[in-house]
């Protein structure tokens, strides 16, 4: 007994073909088709954030890996930063602190979709701007101070108090 659904389980819809893969317009535009990649690929010929961009050229190609570069840098001296005095305003200080997490977010949404056109210079250039940022806000290779300049998270165990209930 077929209770109504043709015996496709679908309950009498059937599924319209895929679109032929050599059709020149894409919904009757006459576009072309705009390939994806979905794995890891090298050259400078790829299409960072904006249609079209870095395009072809070489030079602007290095460009957009040293604005990677720079974004995922200034993402770690925005987490690390301490611009929020003790003894401010409760309001100015939640203001601040507010604008500063927005902008940081904003340029690591960034620089996660400029990842995600699988370039692989584009990758390297993400995760170097992050180490490098790391190195020089979070660890005290560049920094002048002591030990207590450190944030918790970096200190030794040893270093912190005990915790308490």
């Amino acid at each position: 007994m077929d209770h109504g659904m043709n015996g496709h389980g679908m309950g009498g819809m059937t599924m319209a073909p895929p679109p032929s893969s050599n059709s020149s317009s894409m919904m009757g535009m006459g576009h072309k088709k705009m390939m994806m990649h979905m794995t890891f690929y090298w050259g400078k010929n790829a299409e960072i954030l904006f249609h079209g961009w870095p395009g072809t050229h070489t030079f602007m190609y290095i460009i957009s890996l040293v604005l990677v570069f720079l974004t995922a840098f200034c993402i770690e001296a925005l987490s690390r930063s301490r611009l929020v005095k003790e003894g401010r305003n409760a309001v100015v200080s939640g203001l601040l602190l507010t604008v500063l997490h927005t902008l940081r977010m904003g340029l690591a949404y960034l620089v996660m979709l400029a990842v995600m056109s699988f370039n692989g210079g584009v990758f390297i250039a993400a995760v170097a701007g992050h180490a490098l940022g790391f190195m020089v806000f979070a660890t005290r290779i560049f920094r002048k101070g002591t030990e207590d300049s450190d944030p918790p998270a970096y200190r030794k165990t040893s270093d912190l108090p005990p915790m308490s209930c």
